[in-house]
């Protein structure tokens, strides 16, 4: 049986105290980054077959909002509301990632693999 989205983008949306020394995507404008990416996949027919949902602590908060595209495991840092449309179109509908928002690690096991 096939998966049920041919993507599945995660945005992390954690919020921990304020102060906390690890700090946390929601108040880098996580909230704004996921529905931003929901209205990108609804404006172009997307949705159904590709679905962004709110993730909770993906433990990169050092990077900024982070957002995961399944099923490729390619995970962005830093990600902001202007870099979504480039996101859906490059990495979603095209299938390339966006190579620089890719987290440190992403880069690496794209590399190898």
């Amino acid at each position: 049986m096939p998966p049920p989205f041919k993507r599945h983008v995660f945005v992390c949306t954690n919020r921990r105290p304020d102060g906390h020394p690890k700090g946390c995507c929601a108040t880098k404008g996580a909230e704004e980054v996921r529905a931003a990416f929901k209205e990108e996949l609804d404006k172009r027919g997307l949705k159904g077959g590709m679905r962004a949902n709110a993730a909770g602590c993906l433990d990169t908060c050092a990077f900024g909002v982070s957002v995961v595209v399944y099923p490729e495991g390619t995970w962005y840092g830093g990600v902001k509301v202007e870099d979504v449309s480039e996101i859906v179109d490059q990495h979603l509908v095209n299938g390339r990632p966006v190579e620089r928002l890719l987290m440190p690690f992403s880069r690496k096991e794209k590399a190898e693999g």
